[in-house]
């Protein structure tokens, strides 16, 4: 019996033997399992992190003049956030001015009740003490007694409105104290506000100068920009076949007035009150310093003046476009087209109608310049011609 006992104990630690370097096997096969997951995992972010980069690299390499209208989005924020506070601090300024009055007019009613008060109390000071009774006793009727009754009832409703009034503007006084001094606080958090704005401003110009330098003085960044403003120029001009066939389609006949009314040439309003400082044809272009074949004219102005149609049409384009920044495109319903860009604000909507003269936008510097300029450009259907042939002589 004990030699049973001792065979079967063999036999259970022999199994338990065999069974753990099979489970240690099977562990270990799992954590390289685990393991070579992990590393898979990993390698697939790294793999996912590279192809973000290199994505982000391919968007810098494909348009330089993106990061440019990025810039000039950037600006238009920041400056109509700007306009908005420099409005609030006019009109913060406004209050406090009418409260500045309000605060005026009632220290000279204090004072004339001030004066008022004293006399009374000089006059009840010389009367004495029964000055009151005084006055009643001395009447030699019963009637003469109404009337002094009546009549010293009248002088103490006089005195108490007065002190009530001088307590009222007392009161009054005192709200518009605080009144200006809320005023005054938040006219100093709009200046803070408006100076924080002008700081952005400066801070995106500078941003703005220093990547039109970069695009400038390195030859591979230089040709890919002038490609991508071949590329903005030719889908301009693409834009503008295609509304002029529409509009031939949409024609059975010229109406009556489709020509340019005689005097016209040399005789259109400028777009722009400012100085010509590019011309129509082979130009030297200002920022790559070579030369390339211009469609208009660049009118330098002041910043935020008047874009102007030059004859009356319907705004068929209002939008960005690389390199042009903020465009507007008036169609003259004559044959002739007119286009603005390197607008700060744009002032009339696609479909629109406007007369000759009339605002359509304001001068800026978005696109690719550097100062606050007009590029204008006159179209007889989708041929540029030169604006200066048409505009009046000045």
């Amino acid at each position: 019996m004990p030699n049973r006992r001792i065979a079967v104990s063999v036999c259970l630690w022999a199994t338990v033997c065999a069974a753990v370097p099979a489970a240690v096997a099977a562990d270990s096969i799992s954590d390289k399992i685990e393991k070579e997951r992990k590393a898979l995992e990993q390698l697939k972010g790294q793999i996912e992190e590279k192809r973000k980069q290199a994505d982000e690299a391919g968007k810098k390499r494909d348009s330089l003049l993106q990061g440019i209208q990025s810039l000039d989005e950037r600006m238009i924020k920041v400056r109509q956030s700007h306009q908005d506070i420099s409005r609030k601090l006019k009109k913060k300024d406004q209050e406090i001015e009418s409260i500045n009055l309000q605060v005026g007019k009632l220290r000279d009613s204090i004072r004339q009740r001030q004066d008022a008060i004293l006399a009374r109390l000089r006059v009840q000071y010389m009367e004495g003490r029964f000055g009151y009774w005084k006055t009643l006793l001395a009447s030699d009727s019963y009637g003469d007694f109404q009337r002094r009754l009546q009549y010293l009832s009248a002088v103490s409703e006089r005195d108490y409105d007065l002190m009530e009034g001088f307590r009222s503007d007392v009161r009054n006084m005192e709200q518009a104290e605080r009144q200006r001094e809320v005023a005054r606080v938040g006219m100093l958090a709009y200046k803070r506000g408006t100076e924080k704005q002008l700081e952005e401003i400066k801070t995106v110009k500078k941003e703005k100068r220093t990547y039109l330098t970069k695009i400038t003085h390195e030859k591979e960044s230089s040709d890919r920009a002038l490609q991508e403003l071949e590329k903005s120029a030719s889908r301009v001009d693409g834009l503008l076949r295609e509304l002029e066939n529409r509009r031939r389609a949409a024609m059975a006949k010229p109406p009556s007035g489709a020509s340019i009314p005689k005097g016209v040439k040399g005789g259109l309003p400028w777009p722009a009150d400012g100085t010509v400082i590019s011309y129509f044809g082979r130009q030297k272009h200002p920022t790559f310093n070579t030369y390339v074949q211009r469609k208009g004219i660049e009118i330098k102005a002041a910043e935020g003046s008047a874009i102007k149609a030059v004859m009356s049409g319907t705004v068929v384009y209002a939008d960005w476009l690389k390199g042009y920044g903020l465009v507007i495109i008036v169609d003259h319903a004559n044959g002739f087209f007119s286009l603005y860009a390197h607008a700060s604000k744009i002032l009339a909507s696609v479909g629109a109608r406007v007369d000759a003269t009339q605002p359509i936008g304001e001068t800026g510097d978005t696109g690719m310049t550097g100062e606050n300029t007009l590029y204008f450009e006159l179209r007889q259907g989708a041929e540029p011609v030169d604006p200066l042939q048409w505009l009046a002589r000045r």
